[in-house]
């Protein structure tokens, strides 16, 4: 994914990583134009089609800042919500959360992002959900990973490895693991000098924010996350299978 958080999971394998977003992303994986890929967690959820690398994230415990709701009217007013089209996990998140407040608004895609300064309410993902919140705007921000935390206590999972079926990924997923292991070994130069944003915004994005485990309190999280997209009827679900 083209965005600042997947930085540490990349580190070293730059030159074999296509970087593209999530919704295109899991489109490549299901034509076999990948052999894996860094996708949200809902591909891996609506499709019986991959297995899971152990043990590797994107999660937050709370505040995550880049995947959000931005709203003018109380939550209980909005109507209709544009979609971050690059969002999958983000939306449905989004769904669960509403629907376990007895909300059930419009959803519609985001024409483009210069547009959602304009909406009354507005899912942003990743960097742009990064770039709205640090320019001025008149809008009330929930944060989906503090509004999960809030609900269930544990940490939501957004993206994962997905692994393609039929090959041997065995060699892939040992790469995989020591790019995530130099990655946080490599956090404090990531943090330094990665361009995008200051380093003091990188210091606080991967220190309260992000993390990168795949645990027993994180896959607690994914359970739950199946049970309630089955509750609301955003189905049919799949458990994922996770490999080492």
């Amino acid at each position: 994914m083209p965005y600042l958080n997947a930085a540490p999971l990349t580190l070293g394998i730059e030159q074999s990583v296509q970087f593209v977003v999530p919704a295109r992303l899991a489109e490549m994986l299901r034509a076999n134009q990948l052999d894996a890929a860094l996708v949200s967690l809902a591909e891996v959820l609506f499709n019986d089609r991959y297995e899971v690398l152990d043990s590797i994230a994107i999660a937050s415990a709370g505040a995550v800042y880049s995947v959000i709701l931005a709203h003018r009217p109380p939550l209980p007013e909005i109507k209709e919500i544009a979609l971050d089209i690059a969002s999958l996990s983000g939306a449905n998140l989004l769904r669960v959360l509403l629907a376990e407040r007895g909300l059930n608004p419009d959803f519609i895609p985001l024409p483009d992002y210069r547009s959602a300064i304009d909406c009354d309410a507005v899912l942003l993902i990743g960097d742009r959900a990064i770039d709205f919140q640090l320019a001025p705007h008149p809008h009330t921000i929930l944060d989906l990973g503090q509004a999960w935390h809030e609900l269930t206590g544990l940490p939501f999972v957004y993206a994962v490895w997905a692994l393609r079926q039929g090959i041997d990924h065995a060699p892939l997923r040992k790469a995989l693991v020591q790019a995530r292991d130099r990655g946080l070994r490599g956090l404090p130069e990531i943090i330094r000098n990665h361009p995008d944003y200051t380093a003091e915004f990188r210091e606080r994005y991967f220190g309260q924010h992000v993390r990168y485990e795949l645990g027993p309190r994180e896959k607690a999280g994914v359970r739950r996350f199946v049970d309630l997209l089955r509750r609301h009827g955003l189905g049919p679900i799949f458990e994922p299978r996770y490999i080492r």
